[in-house]
């Protein structure tokens, strides 16, 4: 990722914030006169100019404004925007709505949603907390072709998952018989955060395997089979880039029947803290059919008692800031939720 200069960041975060504002291509002029900078429109013109040749800004026809790329919001994400907190008293209304039903399992997840689709003016998603981690009972691996190697997970209940994946370089089947044989014997019985705390320890083959193992563990840990909450999808049906879009009506389609929003939870929280988020911007080169969005997700629980997701979605033109802390604030709540409630009754349905 290019390294930009003060000032260059300064005007990408001044670009980002008025296209954020106002939907339309942002000129020079425009932000000079609106946010009364100390500097002529030539020399914001140039610096756009060369935050455009970096691929962070676009200018859809000559002479028009410019607008952010899926690289510019990156990097404002990453690298410019600033954590913010929700108000006190948004704060404090929020605390009070969720401790009037702290006991009521199943509406947790509707409220939740409905109050982070609220705050932040987009689409929420959030997932009913669910209890269940798979441990490791017995590991094959078997060569198909080449350097594909068939993995299959037997897990402690009796229930198995398969997944093929391919090696840098071709090995034979008693190194890979080998190779599941020691990971059985070291990690028969733990769940995805164990093996994952004992990663470290491996080295070349065992940590290659382990890696892929780790992804279908936690896969199986993040399965959605309780209930998905969503909210405000007409949100983000009137946003100017939307209204009309038979795109943006089948991106929500394609998420309400849970193939896509399984998998998308599934490979994002795996790499996520709890009390963290991931930003993904335009379905990062992955999803398709959400090359035009952008989604705050994070997770909430306690590992090893219950755990969920929640986040929002919007167009890229998103308010990051106040998604970001609103799906923060809400996983603090829900986690603070299932550590007093369900911590005498494990019992998630």
């Amino acid at each position: 990722m290019n390294e930009l200069t003060e000032r260059q960041k300064f005007i990408l975060t001044l670009v980002i914030h008025e296209y954020i504002r106002s939907a339309a291509l942002v000129g020079s002029h425009a932000l000079v006169s609106r946010y009364k900078l100390d500097m002529s429109s030539a020399t914001v013109r140039n610096e756009m100019a060369a935050l455009t040749e970096s691929g962070f800004l676009r200018q859809p026809h000559t002479s028009s404004g410019r607008e952010p790329t899926e690289e510019g919001y990156r990097y404002f994400v990453s690298r410019l925007i600033h954590a913010s907190e929700l108000p006190d008293t948004t704060r404090r209304t929020i605390t009070h709505q969720f401790y009037q039903m702290r006991h009521d399992v199943e509406q947790w997840g509707k409220l939740a949603a409905s109050i982070l689709a609220h705050q932040s003016r987009v689409a929420s998603l959030v997932t009913s907390p669910h209890h269940e981690r798979a441990r490791l009972k017995h590991l094959e691996l078997m060569v198909t072709r080449g350097r594909q190697v068939l993995m299959v997970l037997v897990i402690v209940g009796g229930d198995v998952r398969q997944r093929m994946f391919t090696l840098l370089e071709p090995v034979s089947q008693e190194q890979l018989s080998q190779c599941a044989e020691r990971i059985t014997q070291l990690f028969s019985g733990t769940d995805a955060n164990e093996i994952r705390a004992r990663r470290a320890i491996l080295t070349g083959l065992d940590q290659d395997v382990v890696d892929w193992m780790l992804q279908t563990l936690t896969q199986s840990d993040l399965a959605l089979s309780g209930e998905v909450y969503m909210d405000g999808l007409t949100n983000v049906l009137a946003e100017p880039e939307f209204i009309g879009s038979e795109e943006a009506r089948r991106a929500l389609r394609v998420l309400e029947e849970r193939t896509l929003l399984q998998d998308l939870v599934a490979r994002t929280v795996f790499n996520t803290a709890q009390g963290d988020v991931q930003v993904l911007i335009g379905g990062e080169g992955t999803w398709v059919e959400l090359r035009q969005w952008s989604i705050v997700l994070g997770s909430y629980g306690m590992p090893g008692l219950a755990t969920g997701t929640l986040g929002v979605l919007g167009p890229m033109r998103m308010s990051y800031g106040r998604a970001i802390s609103t799906v923060r604030f809400i996983s603090g709540i829900l986690s603070d939720l299932v550590a007093e409630t369900l911590v005498e009754d494990s019992s998630v349905t």
